[in-house]
């Protein structure tokens, strides 16, 4: 049986990453680029209306500007991206362990396994799709296929937000009339090498002879010859703990300042469920949780604390949370942002010594046990669909209470 390989590429990431920080960005053309202010600065993302007057990625302000005056230009936020890109691929591990970077806006994905839990590749995929807009607010194309070139190309093949399946029985069909130059690895002087033998499409390519592309371009000629043959096995990495973030954290901005144990209860619990959520995920633990508070005027205060033993239960770390703030906060005062943070990451179970807060090793079992129905109806059936009961009616947050995604989060609120 073939392999499902998905290949994840967000649409126009930087710029839809800026348009989520600053929603009135969406309805103009704009883009993102090195340096606004230099004729030569290049443009590293546009959004789709910029991309109407024909502006692209990698030319320069100065050309761009040509085509559209109007053009706002926002300077990048890497560290911003890469918050982003963490959790996208967080998302992407709630549905398989191998889950391979290619950029910070692009994953392969092995789903061979996954298919009995959560459907087809093709269904994945959608999935995919449906979540990270939901959860994130941004779009990605997939390519799905039986190896990892394949998908990649399939997910360039149609943008934005969209899925492509290319099959045994269709790649043929699909790929051969593209240009040569959209295959992996090949640049402008690989592609002007390859027209100098006649070669012009990718189903020239794969009609012509591996030897004699050997000849011309070594060792590349011949993986060339393979790949648009659709002879790449090579694996999807797994995702391994020792590339596993330093911690796990989740923040928000709330629609109006908590006041009150009840509502700081219910930010707690939102943020709680998150985090230990995305740990059991990855199959990590941790061993201290911290929490950051956030007040009208923007100073923060951040205190932690240690777990009796490492662990990823919903429960326990909504209960540290709230007794760190019971103990450093006035809860009468106002509160803007709240931030959990899950740290000293472990992938094993450590041998539990006295609970903090007496419970049996029983009960620890049976919440266990519920964190796990949970995360598994989740999967199946989407984010929203088990939630806490005091979190049905809050009024903290905007849309889903499970899904607290900030949309005018600051870099590092993320």
């Amino acid at each position: 049986m073939d392999r499902a390989i998905l290949h994840c590429d967000c649409n126009g990431f930087y710029a839809s990453v800026e348009c989520i920080q600053r929603p009135e960005l969406w309805k103009v053309p704009m883009a993102v680029c090195g340096d606004p202010e230099s004729r030569h600065g290049v443009i590293l993302a546009k959004n789709e209306l910029a991309k109407g007057y024909g502006v692209v990625t990698a030319e320069t302000v100065w050309m761009a500007r040509k085509k559209c005056p109007d053009l706002v230009l926002v300077p990048p936020h890497h560290s911003l991206y890469h918050a982003y890109s963490r959790r996208i691929n967080e998302i992407y591990g709630r549905y398989t362990d191998q889950v391979e970077a290619f950029s910070v806006d692009e994953s392969w994905l092995d789903v061979t396994g996954s298919r009995k839990l959560f459907g087809s590749g093709r269904q994945i995929a959608d999935e995919l799709r449906r979540q990270v807009y939901r959860q994130l607010g941004l779009t990605i194309s997939v390519g799905v296929s039986f190896n990892k070139i394949f998908a990649k190309l399939g997910s360039d093949y149609k943008k934005p937000n969209a899925t492509t399946e290319i099959t045994r029985e269709n790649y043929r069909e699909i790929l051969f009339p593209l240009p040569v130059q959209d295959m992996i690895f090949v640049g402008k002087s690989t592609a002007a090498a390859l027209e100098r033998l006649g070669i012009y499409t990718i189903g020239q390519l794969a009609e012509s002879s591996r030897g004699q592309l050997e000849n011309h371009l070594g060792k590349l000629g011949a993986v060339l010859w393979d790949y648009a043959n659709g002879l790449d096995d090579s694996p999807v990495q797994v995702q391994g703990v020792e590339d596993a973030a330093k911690s796990v954290s989740n923040s928000i901005t709330f629609r109006r300042n908590l006041e009150g144990l009840e509502d700081i209860s219910q930010g707690l619990l939102m943020l709680s469920d998150s985090v230990a959520a995305r740990l059991r995920a990855q199959g990590l633990r941790c061993q201290t949780v911290s929490v950051s508070i956030k007040d009208p005027s923007l100073k923060v205060i951040s205190r932690q604390r240690t777990l009796p033993f490492a662990s990823n239960q919903t429960q326990l770390l909504y209960r540290t949370a709230l007794d760190i703030v019971r103990d450093s906060w006035n809860l009468k005062a106002p509160i803007r942002l709240l931030a959990v943070a899950a740290t000293g990451l472990t992938s094993k179970a450590a041998v539990k010594q006295t609970d903090l807060f007496g419970d049996t090793g029983e009960l620890d079992e049976r919440r266990q046990r519920l964190d796990q129905t949970v995360d598994a109806i989740r999967r199946r059936f989407g984010e929203s669909a088990m939630q806490y009961a005091t979190l049905l009616d809050t009024d903290i947050v905007s849309g889903d209470p499970h899904e607290p995604v900030e949309k005018h989060a600051e870099p590092d609120e993320i």
